[in-house]
């Protein structure tokens, strides 16, 4: 009877061990042990994945506006105008507009625009495209370009946005931790030539694009009747 009963408490114990998996969690160990456990995956396992949280998203954005604006657009085909609520996308050279019954948002390449009249703070600015004009320096793409003046010179501007990329990666980065829409305004006046040439809005580029109206410039300039430069060049211009 004795064997009996021993036979039978052995056989219980081994069945319960049997059926009672052992924990998969190691009890007794830091987070940090088992974080190092995952890390020295070796010798073919490079270990857990990190996340490189140094990047801080991106700054600006390829519009000019920044907003929808009550705008007249005259695209290529057509002979009338029509009324739309605008943005200019400066990086795809796009009208930017919606739909008037759904309010999705399309695009429309600069190739098929002839002008945009934006209104904005009670202005109306006019825009036409660089498609078919020549520059002392050929630009590579279809840009939009506002008409500043119309007169005895034609004084432009094409406003520009760049995309910059985070550099922050390697021994010899830059350390700058975010991608950002960079803008650029480059102004052009129109020569004998009939090509636009670059020009900065100081009195010195002025004097050198306009020799025959030095002494206009220098007395204009001195008195600094305007805001910014460029009104003053402004209002130069259409002096001459």
């Amino acid at each position: 009877m004795k064997k009996i009963f021993v036979f039978l408490f052995s056989a219980l114990t081994f069945l319960n061990g049997f059926s009672q998996p052992a924990s998969v969690y190691r009890t007794g160990i830091t987070a940090q042990q088992n974080l190092n456990a995952i890390a020295n995956l070796a010798p073919y396992s490079g270990g857990g994945i990190g996340f490189d949280t140094r990047y801080q998203g991106v700054v600006g954005s390829p519009r000019l506006f920044d907003t929808l604006l009550t705008s007249f657009l005259l695209v290529s085909e057509n002979e009338y105008y029509i009324r739309l609520e605008t943005d200019l996308d400066l990086v795809g050279n796009a009208v930017l507009y919606t739909d008037p019954g759904t309010k999705k948002l399309f695009a429309l390449p600069s190739d098929n625009v002839r002008e945009l009249v934006v209104v904005k703070d009670n202005k109306e600015l006019i825009f036409r495209t660089t498609k078919g004009l020549s520059f002392d320096k050929s630009l590579k793409e279809n840009n939009f370009y506002q008409v500043l003046a119309e007169g005895s010179v034609q004084f432009i501007k094409i406003p520009v946005k760049t995309f910059v990329e985070a550099d922050y990666k390697g021994a010899y980065s830059s350390d700058r931790r975010f991608d950002e829409y960079q803008a650029v305004t480059r102004y052009y006046f129109k020569g004998a030539d009939n090509a636009f040439h670059q020009i900065q809005l100081n009195r010195k580029s002025l004097i050198k694009a306009f020799p025959d109206k030095k002494e206009l410039i220098n007395q204009s300039w001195g008195k600094k009747t305007s805001e910014n430069n460029e009104e003053m060049v402004i209002s130069l211009i259409e002096k001459f």
